[in-house]
């Protein structure tokens, strides 16, 4: 059901403008995290934010088809973050 409200999305709004929608809702984000490093109790904006970011990067995924990229990069740069905070776990 999510890939088949993704790809409604992007069929019907098209990549180029999903694409500057997930600019603004990173930068909406930045935002947030900014206020909150101010004081702002703002960690439910901040939630929120990070739904809108993660619902556009699942977009990028399909509209640059490179999911097994992705998945690559993720799993080689996790390892080297734990390899870099390996004395810090348990």
């Amino acid at each position: 059901m999510k890939n088949e409200i993704l790809q409604a999305a992007i069929d019907h709004f098209g990549c180029e403008l999903q694409q500057v929608v997930a600019m603004e809702e990173m930068s909406e984000l930045t935002k947030e995290l900014c206020k909150y490093r101010r004081g702002a109790k703002n960690e439910d904006r901040i939630a929120e934010e990070i739904a809108d970011v993660q619902i556009m990067l699942w977009q990028l995924r399909m509209m640059f088809g490179n999911d097994q990229d992705v998945d690559g990069y993720i799993s080689a740069k996790l390892a080297r973050l734990q390899s870099r905070t390996k004395d810090f776990t348990q």
